[in-house]
Formats: structure tokens, sequence, C-alpha cells
């Protein structure tokens, strides 16, 4: 005996299809076959003593044999861990399947994916492959596929992307790369002058030409020199060099799935601002910058590690880019700025002349530094909490410090406030938070 429409119903369920697993691109197990290769050398670099009397032992017989055998167990090996990679997109997640002895399957669920991130190192570029990084929220460490084609990852990308905005499975191939149109370029020539006149440039490399001359006379230590200069000179040359090569090529493209970043000299990065998840701006004013009127604009994204959205560029254009990132948000001006009452200098000599705060209908304002001017926006619909803090001497005077915690695990201080107007801020921004967020447009991919 049947019961009439069951089986009707059970027909007119559509079967699954079915997943279908890819692996990554056949230049993948060179990269992998490095990793017995860098144990052997983390090895001899922990002990270098006892490498260079283990080498002195070896004959040219012993060292042909070693290499023999190094070689190929290096290569079965990053063949392996590539054979058994895998990945699958299915309708609500990708799944990521790794490892040769002991196994592991990652579920990503597309709608929380908050960035998808195309890297080419330089060899990458050169063998045609891309690595694909992906923002989760919840996890801390980024999940990634490493190397598919440039094409295909860039396919892939798009595909993940419509499936998260909720397009249907078999039109997300067909959706491809949303379109983008350029907002800003950095031209070379001013990300340059840019970071020479940038002053912890100079002051690394100060740091780095004259601190070794000075231990060299006070210990005549060889090491400790070394020591000590190298660390400096890499840190001079990554606030110059580094940053140059990285920031290289800079530009900013506006697309329905959020801001497009492209940059790098060697290695280049394709990076995604993700739609409705800035929590914080800071637009940085250098002191040597304020005569060309530039800014370098900073953002806190929750579930990301995007931090930098333009690195030089004209104030206006800085804040034309910033209304983009953040709909409905007009930068104060810094006449709006209120600073706090005279006697906070008190607590903070000289220094309490660099703070200001601005409250307006979409935006917490608070700037801090004389030197090198920040100001920070937090729109109050991604206000988490808000806190006011009064220390013994700020009790003193009828001062305290307000702080606006955001999504991104950041907090923006309002500091030095009159005690009176701080309680008052605390309870109407409280207040702004609760009806911003009702109104808030939804985090959601292309909308």
């Amino acid at each position: 005996m049947t019961t009439p429409g069951v089986d009707d119903a059970v027909q007119e369920q559509p079967e699954k299809e079915p997943v279908t697993e890819r692996r990554l691109h056949p230049i993948t197990p060179l990269r992998r076959a490095w990793a017995p290769v860098a144990v052997v050398i983390g090895w001899a670099v922990h002990d270098p003593d006892q490498t260079q009397r283990q080498l002195t032992r070896l004959t040219t017989t012993t060292l042909l044999i070693a290499l023999a055998v190094i070689v190929p167990a290096a290569a079965l090996y990053g063949f392996l861990t590539w054979w058994f990679t895998h990945f699958a997109v299915t309708d609500t997640e990708l799944r990521i399947r790794t490892g040769l002895l002991f196994r592991r399957t990652a579920h990503i669920r597309l709608e929380r994916i908050q960035a998808i991130d195309v890297t080419q190192p330089l060899l990458a570029r050169v063998a045609g492959v891309a690595k694909l990084r992906l923002d989760v929220v919840g996890a801390d460490k980024k999940d990634e596929l490493a190397f598919l084609g440039e094409r295909e990852a860039r396919a892939l990308r798009a595909e993940l992307l419509a499936r998260a905005a909720g397009f249907a499975p078999e039109t997300a191939h067909e959706v491809g790369e949303a379109p983008a149109r350029q907002l800003l370029h950095t031209p070379p020539r001013d990300l340059a002058l840019s970071l020479v006149l940038t002053g912890a440039t100079w002051g690394s490399l100060v740091a780095a030409l004259v601190v070794p001359p000075l231990l060299w006379m006070a210990t005549h230590s060889v090491w400790t020199v070394l020591a000590t200069a190298l660390p400096l000179l890499g840190a001079a040359g990554a606030s110059s060099v580094g940053r140059f090569v990285t920031e290289y090529d800079w530009t900013v493209g506006e697309s329905p799935d959020g801001l497009r970043i492209d940059h790098g000299l060697l290695d280049r990065t394709h990076e995604t601002v993700p739609p409705g998840r800035v929590q914080t701006v800071r637009i940085v004013e250098p002191l040597l910058w304020r005569r060309r009127g530039w800014v370098r604009v900073e953002l806190d994204v929750a579930g990301s590690s995007n931090s930098v959205l333009v690195p030089v560029a004209p104030r206006e254009v800085a804040e034309a880019v910033v209304a983009r990132v953040l709909p409905g948000v007009t930068v104060p001006p810094l006449s709006a700025l209120s600073r706090p009452p005279r006697r906070a200098g008190r607590c903070v000599p000289l220094w309490w002349r660099g703070y200001g705060l601005a409250v307006t209908d979409s935006v917490f304002a608070s700037r801090q530094g004389l030197l090198r001017r920040s100001l920070a926006l937090v729109p109050h619909t991604k206000v988490q909490s808000v806190r006011l803090e009064q220390g013994p001497w700020e009790r003193l005077w009828r001062l305290a410090d307000v702080h606006v915690d955001t999504g991104a695990n950041k907090t923006v201080t309002a500091r030095l406030r009159d005690a009176q107007e701080a309680a008052e801020l605390l309870k109407s921004q409280a207040e702004r938070s609760r009806t911003g967020r009702k109104g808030a447009r939804p985090d959601r991919w292309m909308v």
C-alpha cells in the first residue's frame, strides 16, 4: 500500500550532482619538495660547528650517495603531498582535503568567507601560477590553495564569491569576475618620495649606521656588532626598500564584491576589502607630508589581515576612497575636532594638543598625535562596546577617557575629555550604536 503523493514527492526531488574533487597545479610538488631539504638546512643552521665537523669527515663518495638519497626522497615527498591534496566546491562549502599520514579536511562555509586574495610570488609569476588565500570568520589562520593556474585561480575566486552572494550553483560558473572601476593609482615617484619623507625610514637607517660602531668601540666583539647590526639593517630595509617593493603600483578599484587592491613589484597581490567588514579607518598624516597635503589610509577589517587602503595620496583623493569604503560617512574637517580642556596639560604636557574628538550622525572620530597625526573613524554601526576610564590623576582634574571597541578587536580612544562630557558621550554613543545597527546594510557580497 502506498500513500498518495509520497512517491510523487520522492520522485520530484532532484538528484544532487556528485561532488567533483580537483587537484592543485602539477608544479605544486616542486614547492612541497623543499620541506625535507629545509629540515636539513635548519639542522645545519642550528648547530653550525657540529655540521662543519660532520662535513669534514665525509668523503666525496659519501656526499654523492647522500645527495642521491635526499633529492629523490624530497621529490617523492612533494609528489605524494600533492597527490593526496584535493579540493571541491559544493553548494554550501569549500572542502580542502590534505595530509599524507595524518589526514585533515577543512570544511569552509561559503557564507563565512570574508575575503579571497590571489597572490603571485615572483617565481609563481614566472611559472604562471597563483595562490588563493581565504579569510574566514572565526579562523586566525588563512586557508590557502597553492598553487593553481592563474586563470583557474581567478575563475575559482569568482565562483566562490558568486556562491557566497547567493547565486545558484549552476549559474555561479557563468557570473565570472565582477568588473572593477579604478578609483586610485599611486605613482612610483610619489611612493618613493613619501618613504624618503617618513621619519621611521630615517630613524631606522640612522640607528643602523650609528649603533654598531658604538658597540664595536665598547665591546670589540664582532658577534655582538653583527647580532645588533643585522636586525637594524633589516628594519631599515623593511621600512624603505621593503615597503616600496610591496606597495609598488598600488591600485584601488571598486567592484560589486568590494574594493580591489592590486600591488607588488616582485610578488603581485590581488586583495579584496570585504563589503561591510571595515570596522575602523585611520587617516595618517606624517609631519613631513603635510606640506604636500599627503595622507596614508589604514584599515581594521574584521576577519581579514588587510591593513592598508591607500599608501600615499592627496587628502581629497584619499577621502573620496574612504567614502567608498564607508558609504554615507563624511570625514570631519580639522576645524570640527574639539580639543580637550586646557587642564588636560596637567596630565599630558604639550601632547594634549594633539588630541581631538568629533561625533557626527554616522561616525565617531578621534585624533591623536602632534608630529604624526592619526584620525580614526569608527562608524556607529560597528561599535561593539563603549567604556569610560578615569585614573586617580585624571579624576583629580575632572578628566576621563572614552574607549570605543570594534569588531576587529581594536579600540579607539577619545583621551582627556571633560568628565561630564565623557559621561554624556558614553550614554549617547551607546544609543547611537543601537539605533545604527538596526538600519545597517547587510554584510553580503555583491549587494
